[in-house]
């Protein structure tokens, strides 16, 4: 299995900008106006998403994903990772690559921003996808599973192979390829140097005031799919309905073969559902 070669039929680019003063990577498929940006999770990258890019530029959306703040190779400025920090350098990255208007789509982490955002600046945002999102949630054990996690997967490419086994549930799409992609980012000094840092949010203080509220939720006006899966190791099906709930226009969809990340382990079927209902939003109809 090869996630690059994904994007092998259709034009696309690898680039960094300026991001407010931080030199950040994305990779970018497709033209066009209409922009649908996906954010990754907590230690990820922008490779979770190769398998998704090109359905979506072939449907004459502008498909980009960017490493977030301090993650791939992204540069990792001293500073506080908390969302608003996340919020700053993803305005930075919009204006860099001259985008005003777009949908969100985040997984883990990028749902949390990617629901903040949303929130804050309802209209900017198109339409809004949370896939297996952050933000509602503190369990104990699975912020020290993380911050453990964190640490073996700097060690070596076993260390790795555990990271990646935790959120995806079939070990065929551990593919050697992600493995070496991430395993490239987790040896590098300046990733060990701000690891500390990218997992503030597995503190519970830190994590506390960063919560996202029902409250705040009912603020976005966007379209929403909220993208779940029946064996996420992070989150109930429970949880995920509770951002559905909370959301005034979303919708609920739940994935059984996948455990954290439906976009890299089920991707025609993310794709199937992801692609019309972006368009739809972009279209001004009501996404069914």
């Amino acid at each position: 299995m090869t996630y690059w070669n994904d994007l092998g039929a259709v034009a696309h680019r690898l680039d960094w900008c300026d991001a407010g003063g931080v030199r950040t990577r994305f990779v970018e498929a497709g033209a066009g106006d209409r922009a649908v940006v996906f954010l990754h999770g907590i230690n990820g990258h922008l490779e979770v998403f190769l398998r998704n890019l090109a359905s979506h530029a072939e449907a004459g959306l502008r498909a980009i994903a960017p490493d977030l703040l301090g993650h791939g190779y992204t540069g990792k400025p001293a500073r506080d990772y908390e969302i608003d920090d996340y919020l700053e350098h993803l305005s930075a990255f919009l204006e860099a690559t001259g985008v005003d208007r777009f949908s969100l789509a985040g997984t883990s982490l990028g749902g949390w921003i990617a629901a903040r955002y949303a929130a804050r600046y309802p209209g900017r945002v198109a339409s809004l996808s949370l896939i297996s999102s952050g933000g509602l949630t503190s369990y104990g054990g699975v912020m020290e599973r993380l911050r453990s996690l964190g640490d073996a997967a700097t060690s070596g490419r076993d260390g790795v192979r555990e990271r990646l086994a935790f959120v995806i549930k079939d070990p065929a799409n551990i593919a050697d390829e992600l493995v070496d992609a991430r395993w490239a980012i987790y040896r590098r000094a300046d990733y060990k140097a701000a690891l500390p840092r990218i997992m503030c949010l597995q503190d519970p203080d830190i994590r506390a005031r960063n919560l996202l509220t029902e409250e705040e939720l009912g603020r976005i006006d966007a379209p929403t799919l909220v993208l779940w899966t029946r064996d996420d190791p992070t989150a109930t099906v429970e949880d995920g309905r509770r951002y559905a709930d909370a959301i005034p226009s979303a919708r609920f969809e739940l994935f059984e073969s996948s455990s954290h990340m439906p976009q890299l382990e089920e991707p025609e079927r993310f794709d199937r559902l992801h692609v019309p209902f972006v368009l739809e939003a972009w279209d001004g109809r009501s996404p069914a």
